[in-house]
């Protein structure tokens, strides 16, 4: 099956979820895709994948428990969610972006996204500014241990160790803050640095809507910090099994022209790379894509 590009329209969205790989998977568990407009649709879908690809349940993607199924399943699946887009890295389609972003998420990835993200740059890609967007969730000890830190660490800090050693950065030219006393919800912070001879880097923690800033706020809080323009170009650079949900999420706060890729880890330090995500993670991501493309439809119809 020919591999989707994330979708950024109602039109787009309506060929995704309905799309063969879709009903693959829907039928893998026992469902139908029922003949319904795109709205009502991604409701049925979001209710389906609620009943038996959600794995977190409310928790933090890294504690959410695993489905576990036969290899023939794990195929179909896996068939399913590259065609859909979430597996296959896809290499940036300019040669220049008014804005090249860095999402966080645990340490690997941070570390992972920003050395990507400066491959890119020194291979040639051509950017205004550069953004790592994060939050201050607390880093576990596993990820404590890949940053040699003992207390006190947070994404932030792990997307501001990975754009320091990826961009060859020292001090910051800037900083600002909104904590004064101990990290909460609303705390945020930003850092810019100066790359000699390209551009600024700029390294962020989002305040949170919730109990901890998730992608959308990292969003949002970028667009405000740097006033972003209606007209600009903006390259984001996450992880493959990502890429569906958080462009249409950044399609839908941004409001410019976005692409999103996932890093290609045959690009990255051999150190660095990590065992491919399971079926039962890809499934979870699917359901997240559905959300976002819902929220996404609701936004602009």
């Amino acid at each position: 099956m020919p591999e989707m590009s994330p979708p950024s329209d109602p039109a787009a969205i309506g060929h995704w979820i309905t799309s063969a790989p879709m009903r693959a998977l829907v039928a893998a568990f026992g469902g139908e895709l029922p003949e319904l407009p795109t709205g009502k649709l991604l409701i049925w879908l979001d209710e389906f994948s609620a009943r038996h690809w959600d794995f977190r349940a409310g928790a933090e993607r890294f504690e959410a428990r695993d489905w576990t199924g036969s290899a023939a399943e794990s195929a179909l699946i896996m068939d399913a969610a590259r065609a859909l887009g979430l597996v296959v890295p896809q290499p940036p389609r300019r040669d220049s972006y008014d804005h090249l972003l860095v999402l966080g998420g645990l340490a690997q990835g941070c570390l992972q996204r920003a050395a990507y993200a400066a491959r890119l740059v020194s291979d040639g890609l051509k950017v205004g500014a550069v953004a790592a967007l994060g939050s201050f969730r607390p880093c576990g000890p596993a990820e404590r241990a890949l940053l040699a830190k003992q207390t006190d660490c947070h994404e932030v800090d792990a997307l501001d160790q990975g754009v320091r050693d990826a961009f060859g950065l020292t001090a910051s030219a800037a900083t600002r803050t909104g904590s004064d006393g101990p990290v909460g919800p609303r705390s945020w912070s930003h850092h810019i640095y100066r790359l000699d001879g390209g551009p600024r880097v700029h390294v962020l923690a989002a305040p949170a809507s919730g109990h901890r800033a998730n992608t959308a706020d990292t969003y949002e809080f970028w667009a405000e910090e740097l006033s972003l323009g209606i007209g600009a170009t903006v390259l984001i650079v996450t992880t493959p099994i990502y890429v569906p949900f958080q462009h249409c999420d950044a399609v839908r706060i941004l409001g410019c022209d976005v692409e999103t890729i996932g890093l290609d880890q045959a690009l990255l330090p051999a150190a660095m790379r990590q065992e491919p995500f399971s079926a039962g993670r890809h499934l979870q991501e699917v359901r997240s894509a559905i959300r976002s493309m819902h929220r996404l439809y609701d936004a602009t119809i």
